[in-house]
């Protein structure tokens, strides 16, 4: 998942105060100590049964500390040595970290779990032969619509733009998504590096505004759910998350396209407890953790063996599980959606476009 999006400046802070905590020490615990494990990853994504299952198993200890974006992640990261063991990083972000020499090389034969991993999504173009990760949780962006306050039929990112919607529209903050959103809707790339073509997606958000209620990468379904907004783009977990609680909440992939991401587990560059670390992410997927994971943050599950054991320990779960988009999206879905790829040497005209989309100027 892409989050919050920060900016240049706030990224360049950040930076700074991940420096000062380098010199003043490394995160609590991040001591030579076998018992203890710094995990670095989203918010509201990881189990708290699931750790401590683990801690339970193993004796280690889990030190979770969260981010709320992939440049948080990247910002932490490159100001130097972090303490972290284990980290969550997202597709394009994966490429990035491994241009920089950031990751550990995994060693595939201390993870026989990595067998229960479906075949379809081993080996990406991010990193050929999971070389540096395995999966965690994939997913999609895309339409939540409430259809009990929505009775015209929702197709289309562009009927977003509808005056009907004014002040009833969630979208995330994340500049990737949003601005790929607009881009698709236009008809181009989702990933233009055509400084033309973003001028034209941000005249076109700005057109939006008026029916953007908030942006809100870490909980969009919050105001659908309390009829704040009636439809916008979400995370398929929270769409999934959503509908649980009000079916009525439509999740689809709208005509002009939708997103794609996929979150791995990773292994730093320079981890204290790289043992613990392998156990853990060994761990995390088996099957009784699988389970443990889709119970409380309903992605796209990677593990073959852990939706076999939800079909029998949970039917009912299950069959919503494959029964709903938001979580075992169609091939046409599929087909239809495009990742958030590496802006590499564009990453500041993407920046300064997205800061110029939320300033509105």
């Amino acid at each position: 998942m892409q989050r919050t999006s920060l900016s240049v400046f706030s990224l360049f802070v950040l930076a700074l105060a991940t420096l000062s905590l380098v010199a003043c020490g490394a995160p609590a615990g991040s001591g030579d100590n076998s018992k203890e494990l710094n995990l670095y990853a989203w918010s509201e994504y990881i189990p708290q049964k699931m750790l401590d299952q683990f801690t339970e198993k193993t004796g280690i200890r889990v030190n979770y500390d969260t981010f709320s974006s992939n440049e948080e992640l990247l910002a932490k990261l490159q100001a130097g040595s972090s303490g972290y063991d284990v980290i969550i990083a997202s597709d394009y972000t994966v490429d990035i970290l491994k241009k920089q020499n950031r990751l550990e090389p995994l060693d595939l034969a201390k993870l026989p779990n990595f067998a229960n991993i479906d075949g379809t999504l081993k080996n990406p173009p991010y990193d050929p032969d999971n070389r540096y990760t395995v999966p965690y949780q994939w997913g999609t962006v895309g339409l939540a619509v409430d259809t009990a306050k929505v009775k015209k039929p929702i197709t289309r990112w562009e009927d977003l733009w509808d005056p009907a919607f004014k002040g009833r529209v969630v979208l995330l903050d994340d500049e990737f998504e949003v601005l790929g959103m607009a881009l698709q809707t236009l008809g181009f790339d989702k990933n233009t590096k055509d400084s033309a073509q973003l001028a034209k997606a941000r005249a076109k958000l700005t057109q939006l505004r008026p029916n953007i209620k908030l942006f809100d990468s870490d909980s969009p379904k919050t105001a659908l759910l309390s009829g704040e907004v009636w439809l916008g783009q979400v995370w398929n977990g929270e769409a999934a998350l959503a509908q649980r609680e009000n079916p009525a909440i439509r999740y689809l992939c709208p005509a002009e396209g939708c997103g794609i991401w996929h979150d791995n587990w990773a292994i730093p560059k320079g981890a204290p407890h790289k043992e613990a670390a392998l156990a853990f992410i060994d761990y995390t997927m088996s099957p009784e953790a699988g389970i443990l994971i889709t119970q409380a943050f309903p992605y796209s599950n990677p593990n073959r063996a852990a939706l076999e054991l939800l079909k029998k320990a949970d039917p009912k779960l299950y069959s919503t599980y494959m029964a709903s988009p938001a979580t075992n999206p169609g091939p046409a879905f599929l087909k239809a959606a495009q990742p958030v790829e590496d802006k590499a040497e564009n990453t500041p005209l993407w920046d300064r476009t997205w800061t110029e989309v939320k300033s509105g100027t």
